[in-house]
């Protein structure tokens, strides 16, 4: 049976998340002493409940009833069958993706949105600061706050903000302030504009400006909050992964390949990690997290020790990274501009569990006018880099001719990313790499750090 949608019912939404860390052993944070942090060390950035998640090893975590209410506004989310998609690469794969662009950001990031928005709330928090690279993540925790009485500052990215107009209306229509990054706002953002007045900004340095934000506020009343990279986000986005295992049950089926789009980590890790907690436990599957060559933190950056912000205000984190001054050039997937990788996400990496891809812009755009071309719907900029390397595997599958069956994240739809799209057909996107030499260069600002030990997870 072709099915083109796989609905599951809304009494069958997770009412858990699965937390990665009880089955996969970690190199903790370390502070600027080189011991590891303890939970009281991020009490001035983060409300201690979310604090107790991100260090919890408990397998499974309730999901609060607030918090369901919300997500079910739009949750569980279909996952469907690209038929189309599939015929246009005449392949015998079967290719299936989790829809994430039917929240009302449009995007994945919701998922976390509202859970963080919720604890701050609880913990008595009344404003909330953040970054946001191509302002998805901007969008969704303007929106989360806007569920819970909560006002909120964002600072994105520079080259984004100016090319994504449109995210900022949507950042102010929920009630959120979005600021330019650097900006002269903060010690950190006049610093970066003093070493560079024509920055494109990064999220590195926009997370310093979000949390020197955060921490500076007298009253106590303001939190910092993260939407990729930790583990509490790594967390709440595995209701992907969780609703998608149900809906594999329901057709019969079970992926061979499990593929996502990766910038700090979180949309991959939430479709990923309870297919990777299978493959823990003796399951034969193929994951892979996409990034784009411009930015090769996975697939060409070592597994380190480093800050995963420009000034160096978080703790230094086990994960592969290029280095927190890196100021990746500006491509339009701004959300996969990140220099470093969620802790998680690299562990599994270093451990083979899971396998970094990386495509260029134009195989990204590529797959992604196809897709809209077949299935109709428009992906973000990220998204077409999992769809980049959807296209290889299903081109693999033909010429091995093999049946595969492949789930793939579709993090969000580009409907507020046509101008990139406008610059593609133009002929104005060029594919970026990054030189041995710069690679080179960028990872000197780790070199006298520790070093993480070798972890191995068993099941």
């Amino acid at each position: 049976m072709n099915h083109r949608q796989i609905i599951l019912p809304q009494s069958e939404m997770p009412r858990q998340w699965y937390n990665i860390l009880a089955d996969i052993k970690m190199n903790p944070p370390l502070g600027p002493d080189g011991n590891p942090i303890a939970p009281k060390d991020l009490a001035p950035v983060f409300p201690m409940n979310l604090i107790e998640q991100e260090v919890s090893s408990e397998r499974w975590i309730t999901i609060p009833e607030p918090v369901m209410d919300v997500l079910s506004i739009w949750r569980p989310s279909p996952m469907m069958r690209a038929i189309s998609f599939e015929k246009a690469l005449d392949t015998p794969a079967k290719i299936y993706y989790k829809n994430e662009g039917v929240s009302p950001p449009g995007s994945h990031k919701p998922n976390t949105a509202i859970p963080q928005a919720y604890y701050n709330k609880e913990f008595g928090i009344e404003r909330m600061t953040t970054e946001t690279g191509a302002g998805q993540w901007g969008s969704a925790l303007s929106f989360a706050c806007a569920q819970f009485g909560l006002s909120c500052r964002v600072y994105m990215v520079r080259i984004s903000f100016d090319q994504k107009p449109y995210r900022k209306a949507m950042m102010e229509t929920w009630g959120g302030q979005c600021v330019a990054s650097p900006s002269t706002e903060t010690k950190a953002g006049r610093d970066a504009l003093a070493r560079d007045p024509n920055t494109p900004g990064s999220l590195g340095i926009a997370i310093s400006e979000a949390i020197e934000a955060a921490v500076s506020d007298t009253s106590g009343k303001t939190r910092y909050s993260l939407g990729s990279v930790l583990n509490h986000v790594m967390l709440h986005q595995t209701i992907i992964g969780l609703e998608a295992k149900k809906q594999f049950d329901m057709i019969g089926d079970y992926p061979d390949i499990v593929i996502g789009c990766a910038g700090g980590g979180s949309n991959f890790a939430g479709l990923a990690f309870p297919f990777v907690s299978d493959k823990i436990h003796g399951r034969d599957i193929a994951i892979y997290p996409v990034e784009p060559m411009a930015c090769p933190t996975m697939t060409r950056a070592p597994f380190v020790y480093d800050h995963g912000d420009t000034a160096g205000y978080t703790p230094l984190m086990p994960m592969h990274s290029l280095g927190h001054a890196f100021v990746p050039p500006p491509i339009h997937a701004g959300g996969l501009r990140y220099h470093g990788m969620a802790p998680t996400v690299s562990q599994l990496i270093t451990e083979g569990l899971c396998e970094p891809k990386a495509v260029t812009q134009t195989e990204a755009y590529e797959a992604g006018v196809l897709w809209a071309r077949t299935e109709g719907f428009i992906p973000a900029p990220e998204t077409t880099n999992a769809l980049a390397q959807v296209v290889k595997e299903a081109r693999q599958a033909k010429e091995e001719g093999r049946e595969k069956t492949i789930v793939v994240s579709w993090s969000g739809h580009g409907l507020l990313d046509l101008g990139a799209y406008d610059r593609y057909f133009s002929g104005e996107l060029n594919d970026i790499a990054m030189s041995d030499d710069d690679l080179q260069k960028s990872q000197a600002v780790f070199a006298d750090y520790p070093k993480p030990k070798p972890m191995k997870s068993t099941p």
